[in-house]
């Protein structure tokens, strides 16, 4: 695949605690020269990156739930919605694992669904779903109350867990949400080859702080 073939799937992303401004700015001016899909970043830097990136095409991406999800569906809900009136146009949110896990689907659905609310046809929801921690079983009813609630992807991690994406779970995630809602494969996505191996299970967005390696690998 050629750069401009690749950048399109590329959110490309830094969520490190330690990330200064510097770091951002850097961020935002590698997605300017690429032209990758978005920049993705903690909601302190929201603001920075849209000031940073008004005259590009890339879009500014936040997290919110981050990264345990275990917070109440208010404050994910108020998180997005900051976010988005600081100029982010995508949020990548985390479900609330343990009541998934508890088999607790109306409560999982109405968690998406508040911070969907919130996006409305303001900004991209993508559901973070945490494959590393879940069954192919919760992984599957996962990405449906997803789907359920209105999101535009489901996710596989946040990378901050005990693994990352892998090809059989975005193959999962394409399987169980059909042709119509993105998957993004985020997580140890650090080479053109994993790039590949993800885009060919299934993934039409990639989260990554790889994303000028995997160009760079293509050629």
């Amino acid at each position: 695949m050629k750069q401009e073939d690749i950048a399109p799937y590329i959110d490309h992303t830094v969520l490190a605690a330690d990330a200064t401004k510097q770091r951002i700015e850097q961020l935002c001016k590698e997605a300017v020269k690429y032209n990758f899909a978005s920049v993705c970043v903690n909601g302190c830097w929201v603001k920075t990156c849209a000031k940073l990136l008004e005259k590009s095409s890339v879009k500014v991406c936040t997290v919110v739930g981050f990264p345990l999800g275990a917070m109440s569906s208010e404050a994910k809900a108020y998180e997005a919605k900051k976010a988005i009136h600081a100029g982010a146009s995508e949020v990548d949110m985390v479900i609330n694992i343990g009541f998934l896990k508890d088999r607790q689907d109306d409560k999982v659905q109405e968690d998406i669904s508040a911070v969907k609310a919130v996006c409305g046809k303001a900004a991209i929801l993508k559901v973070i779903i945490e494959t590393s921690l879940l069954n192919d079983e919760e992984k599957a009813r996962a990405c449906r109350l997803a789907k359920a609630s209105g999101a535009d992807f489901v996710k596989t991690s946040t990378g901050f867990s005990t693994g990352g994406a892998t090809v059989k779970d975005v193959a999962l995630m394409r399987k169980t949400v059909g042709p119509g809602t993105g998957v993004k494969a985020s997580g140890g996505v650090r080479t053109y080859e994993d790039f590949l191996a993800m885009v060919e299970a299934g993934a039409n967005r990639i989260g990554t702080s790889n994303g000028v390696a995997i160009i760079d690998g293509a050629h």
